[in-house]
């Protein structure tokens, strides 16, 4: 008993630090929006209203985006934010739903982000061998360093996909999904929470009413 009791511990732990990872390293990329916003507002002042564009705002603009979204991605797993046809998934009992993402992350996940790993390392090691720049402005501004960025975030997705395939043999071993970390929420999930919340409070206290003296 205790060996198992340690061994949840520690699987529970392990989901807990990749999940510190992901969203340490999501935050952290999210001030691209922040750099990309300036230079984006900074390009329209001097575009529209000194009509004297710069040779670097969009350069600028889709390094951070793409910098952006590739390494969001792990954080955005860790918080079970990625779209997914919900149709069937919501009806089903949490284990049949952990046994179903446990096959689909074997067929699908680890092959795509393996091959994302491997082929984003090479590419990489390309641009870094010649020094690229880009080609879609006459700046010139090296990118060859943003590129590390693919096999980088593959990483970080490979690591964040144990840490699911983990939550999903606790699932199916302990019946319910093991929480994510709390963060920020769209307000819309957060008024369907509270409204759950509130209807099971009403049956519970109707219950008791009807079952009372």
């Amino acid at each position: 008993m205790a060996v198992g009791q340690l061994t949840g511990g520690g699987v529970h732990s392990f989901i807990h630090i990749v999940d510190r990872i992901s969203a340490s390293v999501g935050k952290a990329f999210a001030w691209c929006i922040l750099l990309m916003t300036f230079v984006i507002g900074y390009e329209v002042f001097v575009r529209y209203v000194l009509n004297d564009p710069t040779s670097f705002a969009y350069d600028i603009s889709y390094m951070m985006y793409g910098t952006l979204f590739m390494m969001a991605g792990a954080y955005t797993l860790s918080r079970d934010g990625h779209v997914r046809g919900d149709v069937l998934y919501r009806l089903w009992r949490p284990q049949t739903q952990a046994k179903v993402e446990l096959v689909l992350y074997a067929m699908f996940f680890f092959p795509g982000v393996l091959a994302l790993v491997f082929a984003g390392f090479e590419y990489a090691a390309e641009s870094w061998s010649y020094q690229e720049v880009s080609s879609a402005s006459p700046a010139n501004i090296p990118i060859f360093q943003l590129k590390a960025v693919i096999p980088a975030a593959g990483s970080l997705l490979l690591l964040q996909g144990m840490a699911q395939v983990c939550r999903c043999i606790l699932c199916i071993r302990e019946g319910q999904w093991p929480p994510h970390l709390e963060d920020v929420e769209e307000i819309e999930t957060r008024m369907l929470r509270e409204q759950e919340r509130a209807e099971q409070s009403h049956s519970i206290s109707g219950g008791k009413r009807d079952g009372g003296p």
